[in-house]
């Protein structure tokens, strides 16, 4: 966007550049500008468009995992869950694109039909087999330090809804609730709410670094906090200063999206006030980020007193 001047009057100008990465979506359809007018596109220029991507410029959850092939890949859970969360029915029928071309024009497989990181992350049958670090390591600590005794060790492992539903299982089987029963309703005080804790993870499962690291996303449960911690720093436009004012930029855009589609989120940018306003409600204290480490992300949950 770009304020310019035309003839003594100041406009707002929007300059949109071709997609580096085609297809380009809308709710599930593939769009093309013909001349001066949109269309949707048919099979044949949706073809040529993904024969025109670059996938040498294609961050990380958008590329080819090698050595891995199609049969790595759960293709029943691609054609019962994930293609119609995503995909219009209407539009799968009319098209009747063979599975290979619809992998392809979702970035979960590379031009050679290999599966992409985003493909093994969400489809993949055994996902830590080629992406080791791409779990989540929970533990709960009986005390306020790393070294005092474990009362519960989880490693959760999966495609990442399976990691974000089951991690939620596990907060949700560790919060302490306390009850006022003195008036007409029960009304209960959890320690930690539900809400902000799923944010915060899920925020984690989305931006961390997939890429050269082993480590997985860390949620340690201490007696008087939680810490949420997710490989990589600030990325792109954000950045300690603004981290969490609403500034998004994303490290794995195409993970981002499906999360979107697949509604573990409602929309980008609002997981970090979602949380917040969560935790006030509930009355804990204010959520606090260590800053320290431009290696990680250290969320800070503390409990209510």
């Amino acid at each position: 966007v770009e304020r310019r001047s035309m003839n003594s009057c100041t406009v707002a100008t929007i300059v949109v550049a071709p997609s580096a990465n085609p297809p380009v979506k809308a709710d599930g359809r593939v769009w093309i500008r013909v001349g001066p007018r949109r269309a949707l596109a048919n099979g044949q220029e949706e073809r040529r468009l993904l024969e025109k991507r670059r996938w040498g410029e294609l961050p990380f959850d958008a590329q080819p995992v090698t050595g891995s092939s199609l049969d790595d890949l759960d293709m029943a859970r691609f054609k019962l869950q994930l293609l119609p969360a995503i995909v219009p029915i209407d539009t799968i029928e009319e098209n009747d694109r063979p599975d290979e071309q619809q992998l392809r024009s979702l970035r979960l497989a590379g031009k050679d039909n290999t599966p992409t990181v985003s493909g093994i992350l969400f489809l993949g049958k055994s996902p830590q087999s080629w992406l080791p670090g791409a779990y989540i390591q929970f533990r709960r600590v009986n005390g306020v330090d790393l070294t005092d005794d474990t009362i519960d060790h989880q490693i959760v492992t999966g495609t990442l809804p399976d990691q974000a539903l089951r991690i939620d299982d596990i907060l949700r089987s560790h919060i302490r609730i306390s009850a006022d029963i003195g008036g007409i309703e029960r009304v209960e005080y959890p320690d930690f709410p539900i809400e902000a804790l799923r944010q915060l993870v899920r925020n984690a499962l989305i931006h961390r670094v997939y890429d050269g690291t082993n480590a997985p996303v860390r949620v340690t449960w201490y007696s008087n906090r939680i810490e949420i911690q997710s490989p990589g720093g600030p990325y792109g436009a954000v950045t300690w200063d603004n981290f969490g004012d609403g500034v998004t930029d994303y490290r794995n855009p195409n993970i981002a999206g499906l999360m979107l589609n697949l509604k573990f989120v409602e929309r980008f940018g609002v997981g970090i006030g979602k949380a917040r306003r969560a935790l006030a409600h509930n009355g804990n204290p204010p959520l606090e980020f260590d800053k320290a480490s431009a290696q990680h992300v250290l969320a800070v949950v503390r409990a209510k007193s």
